[in-house]
Parts: structure tokens; C-alpha cells; sequence
């Protein structure tokens, strides 16, 4: 089953995406870039981000597409920021139209899904745990063993 907003409003889609999000062991939520955007840490270090973005109008990308949106008018759709392998964010970025270089972060390691019905909701999780795991495996040894035990 997709993601779409033709069969789930946005609100729904942000709180699936949330919930995935929130199921990981020691997975904490701030929002210290204002209340537009959520960030998910495991053990202070961040793993994903997830905002309401602005929805391209034309179905071109475009840089200033990439732009959070502030005009309430707009249409609008939910992002979230994932780690990425650097070999494996570009075969996303590649295969999917939904998946581009991370918006504000750093576009080797960081890829923006946008949250649009175009990805199985399955390749959205498994992206997620992907990125959830890269940043768990940098963790010391100690805090990886904690974490493990509750996958």
C-alpha cells in the first residue's frame, strides 16, 4: 500500500512517517529548528528529520522547490531527511523521483524523501531503519549493545 493523499490525508501520512520514526529503541524527538520540523535522535545523535514542505506546482524539481513553505495557500507535503551510504543515495535518488539530495544537510550522506504516494510504504520504513542503523553502528560499543537487544 502507497503512501498517497488520495487515500490518506497529510496529517495521516506525517503521523505514519512519525510513528516509524518514533518505534526505534532510545529514538527521542525535539524540534530545535522550530515547531515545522521534527528531528528524531537515538542516544543525541539525529538520524532523520521530518517537515512540511512545499509541493512543486509545475512537477518540475527545481532548487527553490526544496524551500520549506511558508504561504499557507500553498499546496504542501511532508519531507523527511534520511542518512544515506553515498553509492546508495544516489541509486535512490536515481530510481525514485521522490528521493533527491538532502535539503539543508549534507548530499553525500543525506537524501529528502518526499512523502508524496509515489514509494511503498515498505521502502519508506527500510530507508528509515537504514538510516536509523548508520548512525546506531557509529555509536560506542556499549550503547549499540543496549539498543540491539531491543531489535
Amino acid at each position: 500500500m502507497n503512501i498517497h493523499p488520495n487515500h490518506q490525508d497529510l496529517s495521516q501520512v506525517y503521523a505514519d512517517a512519525r510513528q516509524w520514526l518514533l518505534d526505534f529503541p532510545e529514538t527521542a524527538e525535539d524540534f530545535p529548528f522550530g515547531p515545522d520540523v521534527a528531528v528524531f535522535k537515538v542516544k543525541g545523535k539525529m538520524y532523520a528529520t521530518l517537515a512540511l514542505g512545499k509541493k512543486d506546482k509545475s512537477n518540475k524539481q527545481e532548487k527553490d522547490v526544496n524551500t520549506p513553505a511558508r504561504d499557507s495557500n500553498a499546496a504542501h507535503e511532508y519531507w523527511i531527511n534520511l542518512k544515506c551510504d553515498p553509492q546508495e543515495a544516489i541509486m535512490l535518488r536515481d530510481v525514485f523521483s521522490a528521493v533527491i539530495p538532502g535539503y539543508h544537510m549534507n548530499k553525500q550522506h543525506w537524501n529528502t524523501v518526499k512523502l508524496d504516494g509515489s514509494l511503498p510504504q515498505g521502502e519508506i520504513k527500510r530507508m528509515i531503519h537504514n538510516s536509523y542503523m548508520l548512525v546506531v553502528n557509529k555509536l560506542p560499543k556499549k550503547d549499540q549493545v543496549s539498543i540491539l537487544i531491543h531489535l
